[in-house]
């Protein structure tokens, strides 16, 4: 049983299925935690139930935003790297390009 506060932005660690997930929201009213998994699942569960699990903090992943489509390094606007900042999610499709307008001289 665990007695671990499930603050959002913290990695647990299932001990019992070696799962690692990150809360990302509480719902006091409800008295829920959702949680997201590796993978990108989002689940629910209740607080009596987050008590009864066998939880352990954990450190987050490297590729802890993978399942967003995006590396860690490339979600946080303080790393040095060579990935060219965007300005909307938009920015990084690629489209065809076209020379000139739409309106033919005919």
């Amino acid at each position: 049983m665990t007695q671990m506060a499930p603050d959002i932005g913290n990695w647990f660690e299932d001990l019992e299925s070696g799962e690692v997930f990150e809360v990302v929201a509480l719902d006091e009213f409800h008295q829920t935690v959702e949680v997201q998994y590796l993978d990108g699942t989002v689940d629910e569960m209740d607080r009596e139930y987050w008590i009864s699990r066998s939880l352990a903090p954990a450190a987050a992943p490297e590729d802890a935003h993978a399942a967003y489509g995006q590396t860690a390094r490339e979600q946080d606007p303080n790393s040095a790297g060579s990935t060219p900042e965007l300005l909307s999610p938009l920015d990084n499709l690629e489209g065809e390009s076209f020379t000139g307008t739409d309106e033919s001289p005919f």
